[in-house]
């Protein structure tokens, strides 16, 4: 009998923690959901919490009442998992005490990631300017994306800075990697001159590249001294304001003559170039970090084995140090996508888009539509152009575990 009611008290203390964590849990979500409620903005919705809940209440409703069926099927998950685990004492105290560690990372997510995700998801189908209320508008501002010839011309570049920056610089660590991993004097001096440009902040290393790429900088200067000593006249040019492309520029000997409208066929720019080669000079050196610490971890009894089967340097290197290298250059193909693909700040200082849209990013125009620089604000459209951004990504990312990474578990 004593038992019994022992298992009785202990199911309905089981069934009161379930309850209670439900409610708890729900409420923490909800704190975020409202937080993150796209409302109008002004003195007058913010002065008070009451008057930002009677603004919540009046525009953003369908977003809280939809997130909310979220929070509490998640809610009610936790209470499941609390109610089966509650009756053994010992596990009960470390699920205490492993969601205790992990409550602060997990409100900071919740607040500045998930809500905010979820956010931009809703008003990525609204139209929202902030001052006014949202309104349904479906997929009309992802149609709206491919049809705009500013955000095709941001794809076309960013394909291309994908294409040109990410095995160049992927290449270029490598080499600088097995360079300062060979035995040589003042080893560690040139390790740290070859970082310093990772460690700079970007924003000073862009405007030291804009000042060398004036008309009248010092890349002009360089050309104009060494050409000039074997009898060529190097015409300056202006790196950041040519539009010229690549092919443009290949084919134009031949009569070939792209005209601007053609933008698709033009190639990379002069401008765009020049931010490329700046984006791998600061690139480079901290993936070759990278590379050092795995070529280190490369068992020396394999170059030995292989000196002695008669194998040279070279064929050293191809059969030995880069299969070796291959889940770090998985990873460096990887994260150095991604990057190329987001990049912001460089043409936000260096040289806002131009010329003619030549150096226009994604990210970019995203910030522009965010917030109004060259028009109303359309802080849908912008959401939609992230997730069109953020799908393009996952599926570069998927692509190159897909090809690059078989095999990779062999060298782990």
């Amino acid at each position: 009998m004593q038992a019994q009611k022992r298992m009785v008290s202990d199911r309905t203390n089981a069934n009161l923690a379930a309850v209670a964590t439900f409610v708890l849990v729900f409420i923490v979500l909800m704190i975020p959901i409202l937080m993150n409620a796209p409302t109008r903005g002004g003195p007058q919705v913010m002065a008070s919490l009451s008057t930002y809940l009677a603004e919540v209440r009046k525009t953003a409703m369908p977003f809280v009442g939809a997130v909310s069926i979220g929070a509490a099927l998640l809610a009610g998950v936790a209470a499941l998992v609390v109610r089966r685990e509650w009756r053994d004492a010992r596990r009960r105290r470390a699920l205490i005490a492993g969601y205790a560690f992990l409550a602060p990372y997990l409100i900071v997510t919740l607040v500045f990631t998930v809500g905010v995700i979820l956010f931009a998801l809703y008003i990525a189908f609204n139209k929202y300017d902030i001052f006014t209320p949202p309104q349904w508008v479906g997929l009309s501002h992802f149609i709206k994306a491919f049809k705009q010839k500013d955000f095709l011309q941001a794809l076309h570049n960013v394909l291309w800075y994908a294409l040109i920056v990410t095995p160049t610089q992927t290449a270029l660590a490598i080499a600088l990697a097995v360079l300062l991993n060979s035995p040589m004097r003042f080893r560690r001096f040139f390790r740290t001159i070859f970082y310093a440009p990772s460690v700079t902040s970007s924003v000073v290393i862009t405007l030291i590249f804009v000042w060398l790429y004036l008309k009248t900088g010092y890349i002009n200067l360089l050309f104009s001294k060494t050409l000039g000593l074997v009898g060529i006249d190097w015409k300056a040019i202006d790196w950041l304001r040519d539009p010229r492309g690549l092919i443009q520029i290949i084919v134009a000997p031949f009569g070939i003559n792209i005209p601007s409208k053609q933008w698709y066929l033009r190639g990379p720019s002069i401008a765009w170039m020049a931010i490329m080669f700046q984006n791998i000079f600061t690139t480079a050196p901290t993936f070759m970090v990278m590379f050092l610490a795995a070529l280190q971890d490369i068992p020396p009894a394999l170059y030995e084995a292989a000196s002695i089967d008669g194998a040279t340097a070279w064929q050293q290197f191809w059969k030995i140090t880069l299969p070796m290298l291959r889940p770090i250059i998985l990873l460096v193909i990887v994260l150095g996508t991604i990057g190329t693909l987001q990049i912001f700040d460089q043409v936000y200082l260096a040289t806002a888009g131009g010329p003619l849209g030549t150096t226009n990013t994604p990210v970019f125009l995203i910030y522009n539509e965010a917030l109004g620089k060259q028009g109303p604000i359309q802080m849908g459209y912008a959401a939609a152009l992230a997730f069109i951004l953020a799908v393009l990504i996952f599926v570069f990312t998927f692509l190159q575990r897909r090809f690059i990474e078989r095999g990779t578990e062999l060298y782990y």
